[in-house]
């Protein structure tokens, strides 16, 4: 039914253009006495319609459409990149309130055991904490921030951490930067709060914890691993927490890193690299 209405149109506008032109056209150009065609002649005379007059009604019409479908095409392109961008934008924020409460909760009890103590070391824990909520609250609306401020922000939440275990753990932290990067907010804090929670916290002996960061002009590495106990066993949340960690990364640097996860009898390790001279 639509290629016989197609069919139907040209035909209609090729004829209309035919009559136009010499019922209209040819009387302003023309001098009387003059032969012209009767409109049933130019309805009837199928062959002039279809070689003369319907290319040139319809090339015009074809390079119109040619150029609406272009623009609208793009104007798709543009609100589908857009709509993307929102969802990647959503998705970001989602990820990056990842700050487990239990650690707020466990280090708002462990400072209020050191005050009353009196122990000297209540300034410094408030301080440290203080450091924490200003980078999670304020300094993590942008996209990336700098790798400094966030071995920083890991420090300070190690050393948090550390007031729960006393002398039982044992912590390894190496750097070896050429220049400060940029970085997505709390991307490697999640690592690090995965190892105490997940490491450290199901360790009632002695547990073990090594941190190490390499950055160079060709590669970002982050590796992390953690004693486990013997009898430890993998949690669904802890397939989730990294799962959500892989999916960040996959929305900010797509194939241009690695994440390697590895588990074994007594440790867990993680190795994050990424690609610097493709990545954003």
């Amino acid at each position: 039914m639509s290629l016989i209405l197609f069919f139907l149109t040209c035909y209609i506008f090729s004829a209309l253009a035919r009559i136009l032109t010499i019922h209209g056209g040819e009387e302003l150009v023309r001098t009387p006495p003059f032969e012209q065609e009767s409109v049933y002649e130019i309805l009837t005379d199928l062959h002039s319609l279809v070689v003369k007059y319907f290319p040139s009604v319809y090339t015009v019409s074809f390079q119109f459409l040619f150029v609406k479908y272009f623009f609208n095409n793009e104007q798709k392109k543009s609100e589908a990149t857009q709509l993307e961008q929102k969802k990647v934008e959503s998705e970001l924020k989602m990820l990056k309130a990842q700050l487990n409460p239990h650690f707020l909760f466990n280090t708002l009890n462990n400072i209020y055991s050191l005050s009353l103590d009196n122990s000297p070391k209540t300034a410094s824990a408030i301080g440290k904490l203080s450091d924490i909520l200003d980078h999670v609250l304020y300094k993590c609306n942008n996209q990336f921030v700098s790798l400094s401020s966030e071995i920083e922000l890991m420090k300070n939440y190690i050393e948090l951490e550390k007031l729960r275990y006393d002398n039982r753990l044992e912590i390894t932290f190496d750097t070896d930067l050429e220049n400060d990067m940029q970085i997505p907010p709390l991307l490697l804090l999640s690592l690090v709060e995965n190892a105490f929670k997940h490491g450290a916290g199901e360790d009632s002996g002695s547990p073990k914890i090594w941190i190490s960061i390499i950055q160079t002009k060709e590669a970002f590495t982050f590796k992390i691993s953690n004693t486990v106990s013997s009898d430890y066993v993998s949690k669904d949340e802890d397939r989730i927490g990294l799962t959500n960690i892989k999916k960040q990364l996959g929305l900010i640097y797509s194939d241009n890193y690695s994440l390697d996860i590895k588990q074994a009898v007594n440790s867990f390790s993680v190795v994050l690299q990424i690609n610097q001279n493709n990545s954003l």
